[in-house]
C-alpha cells in the first residue's frame, strides 16, 4: 500500500511480478538490460521498476519507495 491523496492505495508496481517477467524476457532476447518497466499507468499512478542483470546472471528490480509502516519485531523463543 501506498499514500495517494491522504489514503493508502494499492502499491501500482509489482516487483515479483517484474523480476518472472525480466527472467522471460531477457532469456527469450525480447528485452536487454537495463531497462525500465511501466506499471500502473492505466489506474493513473506511475509506477516505474528499474531492471538490470549482474555478471552472475542475477535479476535485480529497484526503483523509489515509500515506507509506509516501521517497526520492529522481538522473536521469543
Amino acid at each position: 500500500m501506498v499514500p495517494k491523496d491522504g489514503t493508502l492505495v494499492e502499491d501500482p508496481v509489482t516487483g515479483s511480478l517484474n523480476a518472472s517477467l525480466a527472467q522471460w524476457l531477457l532469456d527469450s532476447g525480447r528485452a536487454s538490460v537495463p531497462y525500465v518497466a511501466a506499471q500502473g499507468t492505466a489506474m493513473g499512478r506511475a509506477g516505474r521498476v528499474h531492471i538490470d542483470r549482474d555478471a552472475d546472471g542475477t535479476i535485480w528490480v529497484g526503483g523509489g519507495t515509500v515506507t509506509c509502516v516501521e517497526g520492529t519485531i522481538t522473536l521469543q523463543v
